[in-house]
C-alpha cells in the first residue's frame, strides 16, 4: 500500500454549505474570557447566587465547554487531519458505516440535538480510515446547527475528501427543543438525507444503503 496522502483542505470550506459566521480573530483564551463574563451576567440576571460553591465556577466551565468541546467545529483549523490511501484491493462496492454518534446543538434554542449518522461511499482510487468518517461527523456536529445543514456539510466534506460523488448520508436526530419545550414531544425523531452519484441515480445501490441502516424507530439515543 502506498504511503497515506494528506488531503489538502484549504479550499474544502469554500465548497461546503457555510454556517452563518462573522469574521473573528479572537484567540481561544479571549473567547473564553468574554463568554465567561457574559454568562455570569446571564446567571445573575436569572437571580442565581454566584457566591455559592456549586455555582461560582459555572461561567468558567460553560466558557471552556463552548470553546473547547461542543463548538470546536466553528474553527476550521481544528478540522481533523485527513489522509487517504490507495484502494489497492480495487474494492468497488459501497462501504457503509451506521450509528455514528452525532451530538450537536440547535442554533435556535442552544439545546442539544442528539443523533446517529449513517454514511456510505463507493471507493474509487481512494479509501479512508473508518475512524475518519466518525471524526468528520463529529466536527460538523460541534457547531450550532440545523439538521438539514449538518447533513449537507457532512456529505460535501466526504465528497471533497474522497474525490467522488458516490456518497450517501442519513442523519437521525432527537431535538431537545422539541422534546423539552414547546410541544414537548418526547418520542419524535427527525431524519434528513443527502444522496448523490450512484446512491441517487441507481435504485439498487440506494435500496442497499437504506436497507442497511436502522429505521428511525430502531434508533436508541
Amino acid at each position: 500500500m502506498k504511503d497515506p496522502t494528506i488531503v489538502p483542505l484549504r479550499h474544502m470550506f469554500d465548497k461546503i454549505s457555510p454556517t452563518p459566521m462573522l469574521e473573528n480573530d479572537l484567540t481561544d483564551i479571549e473567547k473564553k474570557n468574554i463568554i465567561e463574563e457574559h454568562f455570569k451576567i446571564i446567571m445573575e440576571t436569572l437571580g442565581l447566587d454566584l457566591t455559592d460553591d456549586s455555582l461560582k465556577d459555572t461561567p468558567k466551565r460553560v466558557a471552556k465547554m463552548f470553546v473547547e468541546e461542543i463548538f470546536y467545529g466553528l474553527d476550521e483549523k481544528k478540522f481533523p487531519k485527513m489522509t487517504v490511501v490507495e484502494n489497492k484491493f480495487k474494492y468497488d462496492h459501497p462501504l457503509i458505516e451506521t450509528n455514528i454518534i452525532s451530538n450537536s446543538c440547535c442554533e435556535h434554542h442552544f439545546v442539544p440535538i442528539l443523533g446517529k449518522c449513517h454514511v456510505a461511499y463507493r471507493p474509487g482510487e481512494k479509501v479512508i480510515g473508518l475512524s475518519k468518517l466518525n471524526r468528520i461527523v463529529d466536527y460538523f456536529s460541534r457547531r450550532p446547527q440545523v439538521q438539514e445543514r449538518l447533513t449537507i456539510q457532512i456529505h460535501e466534506a466526504l465528497c471533497h475528501i474522497l474525490d467522488t460523488r458516490d456518497v450517501a448520508v442519513v442523519l437521525d436526530g432527537m431535538h431537545s427543543c422539541v422534546k423539552t419545550r414547546g410541544i414537548k414531544d418526547v418520542s419524535s425523531m427527525t431524519r434528513t438525507s443527502k444522496l448523490s452519484g450512484i446512491f441517487a441515480e441507481d435504485s439498487m445501490f440506494r435500496q442497499e444503503f437504506m436497507q442497511a441502516i436502522p429505521r428511525p424507530n430502531e434508533i436508541h439515543i
